[in-house]
């Protein structure tokens, strides 16, 4: 079986489509960093390996590795939050139960997870340090692609994974229709990877917050409270309140799917207050217009990378810095805003894809944009 194994760098995005902020919508009020993508907390570092075979596979992996030194001596603390429980979240009971990662974060599709996991305990019993090891908590997520992606076949293999893990840096995120979103469906249009970032000012911390998302959800699009998906005419229920044959549950693309949250800040975080950063994700979905369906699995993994709150597996006692609970509203607020951008950018980068014998349009951008025009989002 040949497969075509496409590093992100080589996916060119098309120069129409914009992120939203090229076309002038500006989410929230803190500023964003550099690149406005979750590598913009330091340490954070991201790879993409999307694997197209044919006609019949679009899907991929992506790593999300909170720092390039040995996750598994020198753990972050993190949380998990379930928005809905519909899902595959490997490594999910440890982390809740120890409050750390202590793998880098793979996302990719339903069925891949395990041998996904399989590929990234390899490579990390390969690592320095790891000779004595006995146990090892991989944290993968997925979406579920079967729509555009021959699922069945399970086609991510071990090469896929060491490629996205090794290939990652701290520079622009590529988004869109690439890595775990290369096959992925958002609000019945193209979704796939998105990222953001906020930089709080000075007398709030100055703390850097990035999310990551891999989306892949139904519901009724809305874009800074403009009712897109319903001007165009591509939203949940939609055939039911016109009279018009509705697909069957299983069949329905709003009804289906899933969204995977990461969370990367480097403000000095306990699990506890992590898991509350995390809750706050949901707030950001909802504001693109998800009502987390019965079939969709919304979880949300946030940790930190401030070297005060490391936890070195060979330490004997913990002196750890945390952020009062009175300093954090600030970064719930941009967990909200970087949150809902993320997924915009998810949609507003993806391309048309026509695989496994079926096309999953782009979000269109020109009638996009005239309906935000008209709600006053845009000028």
């Amino acid at each position: 079986m040949l497969i075509a194994v496409v590093p992100v760098s080589l996916l060119g995005q098309e120069p129409a489509r914009p992120r939203a902020r090229d076309l002038g919508l500006t989410i929230g009020i803190f500023n964003t960093g550099e690149h406005n993508a979750i590598t913009d907390v330091p340490g954070v570092h991201v790879g993409q390996t999307t694997v197209l075979e044919g006609s019949r596979v679009r899907t991929g992996v992506t790593a999300i590795l909170p720092h390039k030194g040995n996750l598994y001596s020198s753990r972050v603390p993190a949380a998990i939050h379930v928005g809905n429980g519909f899902g595959k979240l490997l490594g999910m009971t440890q982390v809740q139960e120890l409050g750390e990662i202590e793998t880098p974060i793979l996302l990719t599709c339903t069925l891949c997870v395990w041998k996904t996991a399989d590929a990234m305990v390899e490579w990390m019993l390969g690592q320095d340090e790891m000779e004595n090891v006995r146990s090892i908590n991989p944290v993968v997520g997925e979406t579920n692609d079967g729509g555009l992606n021959d699922i069945r076949s399970r086609p991510i293999e071990a090469h896929h994974v060491v490629a996205a893990l090794e290939s990652a840096t701290n520079g622009p995120v590529t988004e869109g229709a690439v890595g775990a979103g290369a096959g992925t469906v958002a609000f019945g249009w193209k979704g796939g990877i998105g990222t953001s970032s906020r930089v709080l000012p000075e007398r709030l911390g100055g703390y850097n917050l990035g999310v990551l998302v891999q989306s892949n959800f139904g519901g009724i699009l809305q874009i800074s409270g403009a009712p897109v998906g319903i001007e165009l005419g591509q939203y949940s229920f939609s055939g039911q309140i016109s009279g018009e044959e509705a697909p069957h549950p299983e069949e329905d693309i709003h009804e289906w799917g899933s969204i995977m949250i990461v969370i990367a800040t480097d403000a000095p975080l306990s699990d506890r207050n992590l898991e509350r950063v995390a809750r706050r994700a949901v707030m950001g979905l909802s504001r693109t217009g998800s009502y987390a369906s019965n079939g969709s699995g919304d979880y949300v993994i946030a940790f930190s990378t401030a070297s005060s709150v490391r936890r070195p597996v060979t330490a004997d006692l913990y002196k750890l810095e945390d952020l009062p609970n009175g300093r954090i509203s600030a970064l719930f607020q941009a967990t909200v805003e970087a949150t809902e951008e993320a997924i915009y950018n998810s949609l507003f980068k993806a391309e048309t894809v026509t695989s496994n014998g079926r096309t999953v349009e782009a979000l269109p951008i020109t009638e996009t944009a005239e309906i935000l025009r008209r709600y006053g989002v845009i000028r």
